[in-house]
């Protein structure tokens, strides 16, 4: 039993107050179009303001039709990431506008080759299933970047993907490149390899181009996980309570938007509101509060029937070290015994301080170990081994025993990275850190690891999409 979990009244009393803040204070909505759908859909709307007053049978209405389930296929489309299924999820982030080559150095601005690098890195890191750009490319104009960002992961991993979309216009050749990848328009709704992030802004508003572009992806029928960072004490109240009920009404407020683009979008529930720490004046990433979020928010999706993403994993440290271990390591436990779907972004350096690989490889060392925690066990005779028990009998041992050979590899866990050697063996390997076997291991792997290669008419598709992106929407 998490300690930390909602019971049935405080789920309920999150849920009423999420409803008078969408009926009685409303939310901003910079966008004519779903304005215009609001109203028609039973919403108060004031044109004036762009604001819109949600009433809770609308938003009952808009959960009952949004899709519950889906499936990410990779360029691979034996390789996928299933939400609402009951299994987890792993990504690599989205993009960063910095990044750092090794822990302690001089961050720069990231570039189009660092996302190939990133890529491939995720590719080989057998725990994420997502990969993420990690770079927000620096030198590439921001009207057509998330095309030649797009293209460039799907030549680095087969695995399904994420990036950060900019808008209407640039997802339009976003759509083109799925439907290359799939050979059709059928098979890339069928299938769909990436999804649209809608990020309302707290305290209750959303971006222009974060709904606009949904009228482009819901074409192919995309998956649009709703993730609002409400803070407490910042962009919203200065309590846990408060803050929740103001992120699910944002929630909320966005899956109604989905559905009123296009009825049966499916989407995700992104719980990631997050603590603001006062003395530093940022939010913060790893603190407990970060895991009591992670608990509290899966089980209000969950209460909707939705797929759930949340923020756990990650940590305010600016390097793999203790710190990193400590709180990726907490919030990631909790947040995935609580059951949700998807937890990111691996590989954050800080608080959307930079990219880094380093901290992605720690990361996965340590979704390997949480994932070993939330193992099923065995429970057959031949798991209890009596029979063996007895061949030993008092004062004997089971080092030398068949039964043991053939079942400590798949009883027992065994790290990447993690020490337990004896402190004299350690010491004769040269007494190292983990932060070293990261940096260790990124560099074996990037030196050793060939993604599935494109096939050569695919690669000259996305060349050519990519080309009339540049012309068409460059400036």
């Amino acid at each position: 039993m998490i300690s930390q979990a909602l019971d049935i009244i405080q789920i309920r009393k999150i849920h009423e107050v999420s409803m008078r803040i969408l009926s009685e204070i409303g939310v901003h909505v910079p966008h004519d179009e779903m304005l215009g759908r609001f109203m028609d859909s039973g919403a108060k709307v004031d044109f004036n303001t762009k604001q819109v007053f949600i009433p809770e049978e609308l938003v009952r209405r808009c959960l009952g039709t949004a899709g519950k389930k889906y499936v990410l296929y990779g360029r691979d489309a034996s390789i996928t990431a299933s939400f609402g299924y009951g299994g987890r999820n792993y990504n690599s982030s989205a993009g960063e506008a910095l990044w750092i080559e090794k822990p302690c150095e001089d961050r720069r601005y990231a570039t189009l080759p660092d996302v190939a690098k990133a890529v491939r890195l995720a590719d080989a890191l057998p725990h994420i299933g997502i990969p993420g750009a990690m770079s927000d490319p620096h030198e590439l104009p921001v009207e057509w970047r998330c095309v030649a960002v797009f293209a460039e992961m799907l030549r680095n991993t087969a695995k399904p993907v994420t990036f950060w979309f900019h808008d209407r216009a640039s997802a339009k050749y976003l759509n083109e490149i799925v439907v290359a990848v799939r050979g059709g328009v059928k098979e890339a709704i069928e299938k769909p390899l990436c999804y649209p992030f809608l990020e309302p802004i707290s305290p209750l508003s959303f971006p222009f181009n974060g709904i606009d572009l949904l009228y482009e992806t819901s074409k192919l029928n995309m998956p649009v996980p709703v993730g609002p960072m409400a803070q407490t004490g910042l962009s919203a109240p200065a309590t846990l309570a408060g803050t929740m009920a103001q992120e699910n009404a944002e929630i909320l407020a966005g899956i109604c938007i989905t559905q009123l683009v296009k009825e049966g979008m499916p989407v995700c529930y992104g719980g990631i509101c997050h603590a603001f720490d006062m003395s530093t004046t940022q939010l913060i990433f790893g603190g407990p509060e970060q895991a009591i979020f992670g608990v509290a928010m899966t089980q209000m999706g969950r209460h909707y029937g939705l797929p759930v993403y949340i923020n756990v994993g990650l940590t305010d440290s600016k390097r793999p070290d203790a710190q990193a271990g400590l709180e990726s390591g907490v919030t990631l436990a909790l947040g995935a015994s609580a059951g949700a779907d998807i937890f990111g972004h691996m590989g954050i350096c800080g608080v959307d301080q930079a990219s880094s690989l380093d901290m992605l490889v720690l990361q996965d060392e340590i979704i390997s170990y949480v994932e070993s925690v939330n193992r099923k066990m065995d429970f057959s005779d031949e798991a209890f081994g009596f029979d063996v028990m007895a061949e030993a009998g008092p004062k004997g041992t089971f080092i030398d025993k068949m039964h043991t050979a053939e079942h400590f590899r798949n009883e027992l866990w065994f790290p990447e990275m993690l020490d337990r050697n004896f402190y004299e063996a350690w010491k004769a390997k040269g007494a190292g850190d983990l932060e070293s076997e990261c940096e260790v291991r990124k560099e074996k792997l990037l030196a050793s690891h060939e993604p599935q290669p494109l096939p050569r008419d695919l690669e000259e598709e996305l060349a050519r999409i990519v080309g009339t992106a540049k012309t068409e929407l460059g400036k």
